[in-house]
């Protein structure tokens, strides 16, 4: 009984190791790759190492690259890590570059000015948090994480000048921020120019067949391809996804404009900024967030098109589909109930904070101060700003003084700045 055992064990283990780890034929899997994405550069190509991955049964190495300058991502982000998830559940490899290196340089992309340069402690900090928020959407047991500074720190001088070597001064003023920039006479440092050419490398470093980015990045993904090349290495193949609008339905989202939805927004906020957005950019945001499947995602815009669903509804559906990606399911029902509860149904949420406030000699509160004790503004100045907006309100009147006063027999009142902050006011 126990050769048994044995050798039944021994069956298993050889049978586990012949196990394909690519089980989708090519065509079924570049159907689904090829949705949703603004270009693909070199599509026969990419349907070719799809047939030869399923064939060899070997998987792609998809780059994603991450600059770590801003830790903190947002769903504009997660279109292209949602599309990247496909390409993990179909088996292939994530090769998540950390460009520890390079962001010692900074990014100029989509910049009209210097970025400032990170030091290492910074750089490292940030992409600890990087790595965190991009579990969220991808199995990180089954990614690789890697570096630049592993290779781009060892290039020697003759080495770095070898592969500048490979470009010209032309090609990078081509890019459209060196272009304006160079136009108005703005100053352009040549550690600039290095950046791109540099996480050009990446891609021949760690011997990416396909690479990921938004259409703004286009110019740099190119570049890559030309390094491979240069290299006498097969070029990866580009697949540009479409850059999201933010809140306020203009510009593309951005922590700096102020205008995203970040992946560690608690459940109730980001369920509340999805209530925010215009039809318009919940039309565009059920299309590309990638939060539904293919049949829901269809399905629910062609309720809409038809009328047989209300916009609001469908921004709710929305809602609770994005927290439930980025929390869970539970999360998105609370959070679509703390919604309709406090917004909706006008009540005030059963779980809301209190803060001691003593009434000033002539009867009038600092709204000022309260807003950044309540942690809703981070200096007066900010504040200011937030109530020159009319973004304060005191029991729904909106306040118009830095201190206004307050009828003397009032014991509490409720503070809300924007749509979604409040807190109870004990005055003492």
């Amino acid at each position: 009984m126990l050769n048994l055992r044995i050798i039944t064990h021994k069956k298993l283990l050889a049978r586990k190791t012949t196990m394909r780890n690519i089980t989708v034929p090519a065509q079924e899997q570049f159907a689904v790759l090829s949705q949703n994405v603004e270009e693909i550069i070199g599509k026969e190509e990419l349907l070719q190492k799809l047939k030869d991955s399923y064939d060899s049964d070997t998987p792609l190495r998809i780059k994603l690259g991450a600059d770590p300058s801003r830790p903190d991502l947002h769903i504009g982000h997660g279109v292209a890590l949602q599309k990247m998830k496909q390409f993990q559940d179909f088996g292939h490899t994530i090769l998540f570059v950390i460009g520890d290196f390079t962001a010692l340089i900074g990014d100029p992309s989509g910049k009209n000015s210097l970025r400032p340069m990170l030091s290492p402690e910074q750089v490292t900090a940030n992409a600890e948090t990087y790595k965190a928020q991009v579990s969220k959407v991808l199995d990180t047991r089954k990614m690789e994480v890697l570096y630049n500074s592993t290779w781009l720190g060892k290039l020697s001088s003759y080495e770095m000048i070898k592969i500048l070597a490979a470009h010209t001064v032309q090609q990078l003023l081509a890019r459209d921020d060196f272009s304006k920039r160079y136009s108005r006479e703005t100053p352009i440092f040549m550690h600039e120019l290095v950046y791109p050419v540099m996480q050009a490398y990446d891609s021949y470093a760690i011997r990416a067949d396909i690479e990921f980015g938004g259409t703004d990045q286009k110019f740099n993904l190119l570049l890559g391809r030309e390094v491979q090349r240069h290299f006498k290495q097969k070029a990866q193949n580009i697949i540009l996804m479409p850059l999201i609008e933010g809140l306020d339905g203009v510009q593309k989202m951005s922590k700096s404009l102020d205008n995203y939805i970040g992946f560690t927004d608690q459940p109730e906020d980001m369920f509340g900024k999805i209530m925010s957005i215009s039809d318009t950019m919940m039309r565009k945001y059920i299309q590309f967030l990638g939060v539904f499947s293919n049949e829901q995602r269809d399905q629910l815009l062609t309720q809409l098109d038809s009328a047989s669903i209300h916009p609001m509804e469908a921004k709710k559906i929305l809602g609770e589909a994005t927290v439930k990606t980025y929390w869970d399911e539970d999360k998105s029902i609370q959070a679509r109930k703390h919604f309709e509860n406090v917004f909706s149904k006008k009540q005030l949420p059963d779980e809301l904070n209190e803060i001691q406030v003593t009434l000033q000699a002539n009867g009038c509160i600092d709204i000022l101060e309260i807003s950044i004790q309540a942690g809703f503004s981070t200096s007066r100045s900010e504040a200011r700003r937030v109530l020159k907006q009319n973004g304060m309100k005191l029991d729904n009147i909106t306040v118009e003084q830095e201190k206004p006063s307050i009828p003397s027999d009032t014991t509490t009142l409720i503070f809300r700045q924007g749509k979604r902050k409040m807190v109870r006011l004990l005055l003492m």
